[in-house]
């Protein structure tokens, strides 16, 4: 087979497969990255939900209480309030607070993850539901930091 003729078939299936499985192109637009790389809870979640304000929510936080090494916290946010939208994790004491944003779209309102704590601090869960936000708080101390420190 004719080399050129090979590259232009391979690169069209590729093209093709891309096209076939639908690259969410338009998600990875959407990525609120000026919240992820803000220094404050407060600059993180003004850029991710617009404000700061949120009242205490009816919000489980599973985690440990004492975490030994801080690079792999697993953590558990289970929101029991009606609507839940998005289930977002804030480290307040890590250098970029934002450590998860989920938006659940016709899912369980629960989300399981393990993220990185630079030491003992508070861990916020904030809920959207509805329009209205909420949170709860968990402390978590950290005896080996996890972000470089």
């Amino acid at each position: 087979m004719n080399e050129l003729r090979r590259k232009i078939l391979n690169q069209g299936g590729f093209v093709a497969a891309i096209a076939a499985i639908g690259f969410p192109f338009t998600a990875l637009s959407e990525w609120p990255e000026k919240a992820f790389t803000a220094n404050s809870m407060e600059d993180a979640l003004n850029a991710l939900i617009g404000t700061t304000e949120s009242a205490e929510g009816d919000i489980v936080i599973k985690a440990p209480t004492i975490a030994e090494n801080g690079a792999v916290v697993p953590i558990t946010v289970t929101s029991n309030i009606q609507g839940t939208e998005s289930i977002s994790v804030v480290v307040i004491e890590n250098p970029q607070p934002l450590i998860a944003s989920f938006d659940l779209i016709d899912s369980a309102p629960y989300v399981s993850t393990r993220i990185k704590m630079a030491k003992t601090s508070n861990v916020v869960a904030i809920v959207s539901a509805d329009g209205k936000f909420y949170n709860s708080t968990a402390e978590i101390k950290v005896t080996i930091g996890g972000c470089g420190g």
